[in-house]
């Protein structure tokens, strides 16, 4: 245990010894982060410019990307900061800060794909009454409740993780996600109960929502004309994958905190990275490339970037 000034410090265990490649890693690290922030700061600006994107689908996915982007700060820029540090320390106070924006960021996905999922069943199965529908005021709506509902989930796990007390100061990981859960002698009631309401409200029941609303969205489409079959294909196979692509990921994160102290360690470092690297990078490439309407807009921005870029070579 070390304390200075009433400060908890614990250690964070990377599994592997990176000491001797820090530069070469925190080069990778950096470039894959800035890759992050650049693609999905692409797409969220083709939606803020273009009016014919000012749509609530568009503004969703816009919602869903900036998460993204906030999502890998939470955990990029400390992460860099360990890597050229001899040792990877944090302070009990800035772990559960991370570990509360990690679970807010990644909880807030499920709604707002359950979002994209009720946008996209009110279009295609009520079309008359989309406008009516789907408002501003609406959109506003679900959107507040996107990030406040998992981050007042969070925050009650997080002020009782920061009451609990502590037995063990090394953290299996790269990064503060549940295995602080790990550190406390005896895991509080209230954390294991809110634990289970949280799992419920923020990720099974989104997630029924979600199969139930294409459902009936796929079953409406098969008993309509071709033209309504392809535009479902075309707006819910991007949600879809990524709604998959973000069950993965929870299923790593719960994985690693369960998994026995014995599992290979080069498993564990592939797993972590898995939520660090593939996600935030999966997003921006589905959404720019397989829906239509923002695909145009990529493609024109790209066209337009390379003639510039041509222009100022013959000059």
């Amino acid at each position: 245990m070390e304390k200075e000034l009433n400060v908890t410090y614990v250690t964070l265990d990377w599994y592997v010894e990176v000491n001797k490649y820090r530069y070469g890693y925190f080069c990778i690290m950096c470039i894959l982060y800035i890759l992050i922030i650049c693609s999905n700061s692409t797409i969220v600006y083709l939606i803020w410019t273009h009016k014919n994107l000012h749509e609530p689908m568009y503004i969703f996915i816009a919602a869903l990307l900036l998460n993204c982007i906030l999502y890998s700060t939470n955990i990029y820029p400390k992460l860099l900061i360990d890597f050229l540090s001899e040792k990877q320390v944090t302070s009990y106070s800035a772990c559960l800060f991370q570990f509360f924006m990690f679970y807010t960021l990644g909880m807030s996905e499920f709604f707002l794909l359950a979002a994209m999922a009720y946008d996209r069943y009110v279009a295609i199965c009520k079309p008359l009454q989309y406008p009516n529908i789907m408002t501003k005021t609406t959109v506003s709506i679900f959107l507040v409740l996107a990030w406040l509902v998992p981050s007042c989930h969070s925050a009650v796990q997080t002020i009782a993780s920061a009451e609990a007390k502590l037995c063990d100061f090394n953290i299996k990981g790269i990064f503060c996600n549940n295995a602080v859960y790990t550190l406390q002698c005896a895991r509080p009631r209230l954390i294991t109960v809110f634990g289970v309401v949280a799992l419920l409200d923020l990720v099974i029941l989104p997630m029924l929502f979600i199969v139930f609303t294409y459902t009936k969205i796929f079953i409406v489409s098969y008993r309509s004309c071709k033209e309504i079959r392809k535009k479902a294909a075309e707006t819910c196979l991007p949600h879809l994958l990524v709604l998959i692509s973000l069950t993965v990921f929870f299923v790593y994160d719960i994985s690693i905190a369960r998994v026995e102290s014995d599992f290979p360690k080069t498993a564990r470092i592939i797993m972590t990275l898995q939520i660090v690297l593939y996600h935030p990078l999966f997003n921006p490439v589905i959404y720019g490339l397989k829906m239509k309407e923002i695909s145009v807009h990529l493609k024109r921005l790209l066209s337009q970037a390379s003639t510039n870029s041509c222009i100022q070579i013959e000059c």
